[in-house]
């Protein structure tokens, strides 16, 4: 296949890009450093602007995961205006372009967040519940698929990729918790009870590679593993594979206090079900958190 690629140079699209090349697929990397692409995604060719390709043979299948970092920093004015111009604004521009191809590419995998559905309490949530309205993060997430479902009006197969929190042996939300646990610092956040989706690097790459490949997953695909914990579940099964204890818990109110809105991000959560997922034929290779950790952890 011929596949374009944005948000190359993340953890996820890293990973895609090193799968990819075993599979034999051409790939290109959409970026503001096409030099930076092109060392980090394996493979891949990258280009500064999307005219590069056009005239070229037709694309296949466009994966969009660019956006800046949601939770590096709080979500000031300034900052909750580069979130929205690096995920709303590109794929705009993206689409676009795709619209104005002879032959557009056949479908669309865009990138979104399990943060599309807000802060869900103890409701069960899949993906045909309604979004959540209440924060920055909720409405930046129903904007960005608003934007991508665009693409339907030239013929374009889309699927929507509602992302919990990925863990991955380097980078990601591991590496920023490990340090802490490693030294026993680690715990729960504020009550502990907030529901945390999860899913594995290895799945998550599996469940993008699936849903290019079957011409039926169209619309939006929790990407979550099936099983639904607390947040005091996620950092207690941590905890036990550094042999430390989870007995240091982060107060609510100083969260609030240090983060503001984005602490939402931290306090709240969403008891996910990965329905449409399932429904659509995808195995988990790593199906429960305990199983997971110990898989990205061994030594």
């Amino acid at each position: 296949m011929r596949i374009l690629l944005t948000g190359g140079t993340g953890l996820i699209g890293q990973a895609l890009c090193q799968h990819w090349q075993r599979q034999g697929h051409a790939l290109w990397v959409w970026s503001r450093d096409p030099q930076k692409a092109q060392r980090l995604c394996s493979g891949a060719q990258g280009i500064a602007r999307l005219q590069v390709l056009d005239g070229s043979a037709p694309l296949d299948a466009v994966v969009n995961l660019a956006g800046a970092p949601i939770a590096d920093r709080p979500w000031t004015e300034a900052r909750r205006d580069l979130l929205w111009r690096s995920r709303i604004d590109l794929t705009r521009t993206l689409v676009d372009w795709m619209g104005q191809q002879a032959t557009p590419p056949r479908v669309l995998v865009s990138g979104s967040a399990v943060g599309w559905y807000g802060d869900g309490g103890d409701q069960w949530l899949a993906e045909d519940s309604a979004p959540g309205n209440a924060n920055f993060g909720s409405r930046l997430c129903v904007a960005w698929e608003q934007e991508a479902e665009r693409a339907r009006q030239w013929g374009v197969r889309v699927a929507l990729l509602r992302t919990a929190p990925v863990l991955a042996a380097r980078g990601g939300m591991l590496a920023r918790l490990l340090p802490l646990f490693r030294l026993g610092f680690g715990g729960r956040l504020g009550s502990g009870q907030q529901w945390m989706p999860w899913i594995h690097l290895d799945d998550q790459v599996a469940l993008i590679d699936h849903l290019l490949h079957h011409d039926a997953c169209s619309g939006p695909f929790n990407a979550c593993a099936p099983e639904a914990v607390r947040n005091t579940d996620f950092t207690q099964t941590l905890a036990r594979t550094q042999h430390r204890p989870a007995v240091l818990p982060a107060p609510a109110w100083a969260l609030r206090l240090a983060l503001g809105e984005m602490s939402v991000l931290l306090l709240g959560g969403q008891r996910l079900i990965p329905r449409r997922t399932q429904e659509a034929g995808f195995a988990w290779r790593h199906p429960t958190l305990a199983g997971a950790l110990a898989q990205l952890l061994r030594p």
